[in-house]
């Protein structure tokens, strides 16, 4: 599933950790990378980190608000205490139409528990309290809980995993998984309606204890599914 001419991805939250790996992934593919953060001066020098693994790559760097306006699809990788404020702030800035694909995991750590604990959400998950708070006509997908960091991270490491996607629009969702399979090596399988990502976001936390048992950067592959996906 791969666009010739792909349009620029907002990517909130590209210090850390996934949205770094996402964002050198992504713009080695050809997309233009818009890096948003709180303090513009830290998404500009995020940009630079990123030019220096990727030199072909575009990037550019803003506040938070700056980044969303500047793209259709953005993906939200924020720490889950940092999720409410961002949306919040952001909403001025979000617009209908707008692709949301929320990689956000309501773990434990976020009130310094254990990162293999999940926080109860009263909307159910993540990424229900995220289609909440975002503006009537941005379109809120959950995706990229699975995905090892470490692993984006590495541009020589070759990946092989699937990429857990809910929503509940199936539109919404091929158009998501257009923009995520455009990375060399990840396959996003369909997994329902939103409400599913209280389970797919809790996979997060079991493959933190694994990779802790393991020493490893394991992700996620299901079995004996068709060819074709997305048809």
């Amino acid at each position: 599933m791969q666009s010739s001419t792909p349009d620029p991805v907002a990517v909130i939250g590209a210090s850390g950790a996934l949205g770094f790996g996402l964002t050198i992934r992504l713009a080695r593919a050809g997309v233009p990378i818009v890096i948003g953060s709180r303090d513009a001066a830290r998404a500009q020098e995020t940009a630079q980190r990123a030019a220096a693994l990727v030199p072909d790559g575009s990037f550019g760097g803003h506040d938070n608000a700056g980044a969303v306006r500047e793209a259709g699809t953005v993906i939200l990788s924020v720490p889950f205490r940092n999720q409410s404020e961002t949306l919040t702030n952001l909403r001025e800035a979000l617009a209908p139409g707008q692709l949301l694909i929320d990689a956000t995991v309501p773990l434990a750590a976020a009130v310094s528990g254990k990162a293999t604990r999940m926080l109860g959400v009263w909307q159910g998950s993540a990424a229900q309290q995220a289609q909440e708070m975002v503006p009537e006509g941005v379109r809120v997908v959950s995706a990229l809980h699975t995905v090892s960091a470490a692993s984006l991270a590495d541009l020589e490491h070759p990946l092989t995993q699937d990429v857990l996607v809910c929503g509940d629009s199936r539109a919404d969702k091929r158009e998501a998984a257009g923009v995520i399979e455009l990375i060399d090596g990840l396959r996003c399988v369909d997994c329902g309606r939103l409400e599913m990502a209280r389970t797919t976001e809790a996979l997060t936390a079991l493959l933190i204890s694994v990779n802790s048992r393991y020493k490893a950067h394991a992700g996620i592959r299901l079995t004996s599914l068709p060819d074709s996906l997305w048809a």
